[in-house]
């Protein structure tokens, strides 16, 4: 019998069980707020940066399905500045980002403005104050996940990523607090 999870990762959490890099001090991993069963996966990754939902499983066939590009992933994403509809235009009908070195042309996608998401149970931190000018939120929901897609996709529009929180991926919603995991029937 597969287990199937789903955790609502924190900032400056990594989206792994063990870290092999230099520093660790500060960096939290998925571990570390439950105890999974052996041979749980994260299925895809939040980089340390990001928060929002992440789902785990112990079916390997389950988190191929979901990274597929059949299965949407919807980002709610706080930007710099006041995002302009040539940027939604742009990121919507799909653009040229770098990926690991090289040049990719991302799918269309659904990018539209929205007001801050007071409906999540989002981490209580101060991105950035009005001293430093406006900023506003957009939902862009993908079906693919190149890395750092979302925050490469913003910043070559001109308004850079302050925030970015995961909020669901196929009919999985965040619903859950911060840091929280939640075992689930299936995905």
């Amino acid at each position: 019998m597969h287990h199937h999870f789903k955790f609502h990762k924190p900032f400056n959490c990594l989206s792994q069980f063990v870290y092999e890099g230099k520093r660790k001090s500060s960096k939290h991993l998925i571990g570390e707020y439950y105890d999974f069963p052996e041979g749980t996966m994260a299925i895809g990754r939040l980089d340390e940066n990001s928060e929002g939902l992440l789902l785990l499983t112990t079916d390997g066939k389950e988190s191929a399905r979901i990274r597929s590009k059949k299965v949407e992933k919807e980002y709610y994403v706080q930007v710099a500045g006041l995002i302009t509809d040539e940027a939604i235009e742009t990121m919507s009908k799909g653009m040229e980002i770098s990926v690991q070195g090289g040049k990719y042309n991302t799918l269309p996608c659904k990018v539209g403005r929205m007001n801050f998401p007071r409906h999540l149970p989002l981490e209580k931190r101060k991105v950035k104050n009005e001293d430093h000018g406006p900023s506003s939120w957009v939902s862009i929901t993908l079906r693919e996940g190149k890395f750092r897609q979302v925050r490469k996709m913003t910043y070559a529009v001109g308004f850079p990523t302050l925030r970015l929180v995961r909020y669901r991926i196929g009919d999985v919603h965040l619903d859950i607090p911060v840091r929280a995991v939640e075992e689930v029937d299936k995905l």
